[in-house]
């Protein structure tokens, strides 16, 4: 339950940058928590969840997040030593809609039938393709056929399958059920609230100083809002919300795209 159900959502902007450059890449930098907001203590009554040990409120916030059709999730991540900002909402059918910001830079992420739109600003672009050691008189090439427009990625193209699982819902969230054995030693602390639902808050401790924090809502259905890990290896926070509502994703105009095809011949869009 400690896993973070965004490990995908870490490699997107560098995975964006590759898809200019030679296809898709992997990363494996840790994350790190953005700035939150402490929770406050409060006393909701009655409590739902009076008569379960932590672990069992553990295993029925499992149970209900994986059972959801939708949510958003919006956190910050590390990708390479960069700070990457990140507001994603994605249905369980593999379609999502989202930012993504480093380094100033902004991009906007849709998925929908299976094709993948980036749109990102010259800040952003031009951050990540200099991350990938590409030579500036091809990232000003680069830059000249994408400027203002999307990049679409059809099925089968590069990176397609990485930015896919972007939006695998059933993926992201089989990361929570992945290892049965951190929902097991988890202590009850303080109850809390996270944008004013009211939540019981499940601790693991672990050595090396590592501690996990799950907000579970005392309210409805019992989803996990907040994720918070401190300390260890991978070190962040990620929120949850708008459970179960509907992602509406708007395919880009034609003449705003230009194919991720163009980009490997060198051709005008």
């Amino acid at each position: 339950m400690a896993s973070h159900p965004h490990r995908k959502l870490r490699a997107a902007a560098v995975v964006c940058a590759a898809l200019v450059v030679a296809g898709p890449v992997t990363t494996t930098a840790a994350a790190a928590a953005a700035p939150a907001a402490p929770e406050v203590s409060v006393a909701p009554s009655p409590d739902p969840f009076a008569d379960l040990t932590a672990d069992e409120i553990a295993e029925r916030a499992v149970t209900a997040t994986r059972s959801a059709t939708s949510l958003r999730m919006t956190g910050r991540v590390v990708s390479d030593g960069q700070p990457l900002d990140i507001d994603f909402a994605v249905n369980d059918h593999d379609e999502c809609t989202g930012l993504m910001k480093i380094k100033g830079g902004t991009s906007e992420l849709r998925r929908v039938d299976h094709v993948t739109y980036i749109k990102g600003d010259e800040a952003f672009w031009r951050a990540s393709m200099a991350s990938q050691g590409l030579p500036e008189p091809q990232i000003t090439a680069t830059l000249e056929l994408i400027k203002g427009r999307w990049l679409k990625i059809a099925p089968g193209q590069a990176g397609s399958e990485d930015l896919g699982g972007v939006c695998d819902l059933k993926a992201l969230l089989a990361d929570l059920d992945k290892d049965k054995e951190q929902r097991s030693g988890l202590v009850r602390g303080p109850d809390g609230e996270v944008a004013g639902t009211p939540v019981a808050t499940l601790v693991k401790k672990k050595a090396g100083g590592e501690t996990t924090t799950v907000s579970v809502s005392e309210r409805g259905k019992p989803y996990i809002l907040k994720l918070v890990k401190a300390g260890g290896e991978e070190p962040g926070a990620m929120v949850f919300s708008d459970y179960d509502k509907p992602v509406v994703v708007k395919v880009p105009p034609a003449d705003e795209t230009v194919d991720l095809s163009k980009l490997d011949s060198g051709t005008p869009a």
